[in-house]
């Protein structure tokens, strides 16, 4: 494999990730600055240069994990050059440019896939699990919240003005992501996307709501959250979940914890089930969250050995509401979604 861009995403995420997944070789590492890589990673050759990672005779999938307005562009030579591809998300900028890569792929015949590492994690995993069981009956409501407090606006590519920046690329894929898995492909979208840190120049607050009927889907972020807002609130006919914090595994990746050791993705925080005002809420054990299912599907992937786990039809899906809320927000109106954004299961 190589890895190509060594930031916080091929750093933190990506390489040990991949160095823990039996079967899988980090064979090149591809970045501009040195973070050390060759230290941590020895056996890897480094290099400079994307094209010469992506061109490497010894490398049967390209890793991208650089600045989000890249990712078309090197998805398309690693194509071009016969690798399979796995790009961080989001996908790309435009849904036009997810559609040709992934007829681009489909003509190759090689795997492509976005890393959509949130679905492993331990509290979305739960609140799966509670919905697909049934315990909260017919859901009619979902929250589901990623903010921070970072109120001093960094000096990094994210936050500054520019193609694919600010957090409705960053965490919006993650949410939209996860929404669709539990309730599938919605019916409208409305979304609220603003600039709230002075002197900021890219999205750090958002709130989108997508509509599923009568029931709604709530996605919000903040880079001005100083409390601790629950993680994901989900209302049903029966009952309600609430859980309060989020995945570990980021946490333990960024103190170095290697992934599959003892402990990896455990969540202490569980989620709560209320049934009623009568009743006690009820404590309901959280799965410990596992990133490397990812990386293990992709693996079997290219072997043959089954789909990828997060397939190009469910990225274009994800970036098809990406525009659509960045035209709601432009717009500061509902958009109705058609059957060319209701693919998304396919």
């Amino acid at each position: 494999m190589a890895l190509i861009g060594f930031g916080y995403a091929g750093r933190v995420f990506h390489a040990p990730l991949i160095s823990a997944t039996p079967g899988l070789t980090l064979t090149v590492i591809a970045s501009r600055r040195d973070r050390g890589a060759g230290s941590i990673y020895p056996g890897a050759v480094l290099v400079s240069d994307a094209i010469s990672a992506i061109r490497h005779p010894g490398v049967d999938l390209v890793v991208i994990a650089t600045p989000n307005d890249t990712h078309a562009a090197l998805a398309e030579a690693a194509l071009e050059a016969g690798k399979h591809v796995v790009v961080d998300k989001p996908f790309t900028i435009t849904a036009a440019e997810a559609r040709a890569l992934t007829a681009a792929a489909a003509a190759a015949g090689r795997v492509l896939s976005v890393f959509q590492n949130r679905r492993w994690d331990s509290d979305f995993l739960g609140i799966r699990r509670e919905i697909a069981g049934g315990r909260i009956g017919e859901v009619v409501e979902v929250r589901s919240e990623m903010s921070r407090h970072r109120p001093t606006i960094r000096d990094r590519w994210r936050e500054r003005a520019g193609p694919g920046s600010g957090v409705w690329y960053d965490l919006g894929p993650h949410l939209i992501d996860q929404a669709l898995l539990l309730l599938g492909p919605p019916d409208s979208l409305y979304a609220d996307l603003q600039v709230q840190r002075t002197g900021g120049e890219a999205v750090d607050w958002f709130h989108a709501v997508l509509g599923y009927g009568s029931a709604r889907v709530i996605l919000s972020s903040s880079m001005l959250a100083a409390e601790s807002p629950a993680r994901f609130l989900v209302r049903g006919t029966k009952g309600s979940l609430i859980k309060r914090h989020g995945d570990v595994q980021e946490e333990q990746l960024a103190r170095g914890l290697e992934p599959g050791s003892p402990g990896w993705g455990r969540d202490p925080d569980p989620l709560i089930f209320v049934a009623g005002e009568e009743e006690s809420p009820a404590e309901l054990p959280a799965p410990a969250g596992d990133y490397l299912e990812y990386y293990a599907a992709i693996r079997d992937a290219v072997r043959g050995d089954g789909e990828p786990p997060v397939t190009p039809a469910q990225a274009v899906g994800v970036m098809d509401l990406i525009e659509a809320g960045i035209r709601s927000s432009a717009e500061g109106r509902m958009v109705g979604l058609g059957p060319a954004a209701r693919h998304v299961g396919d």
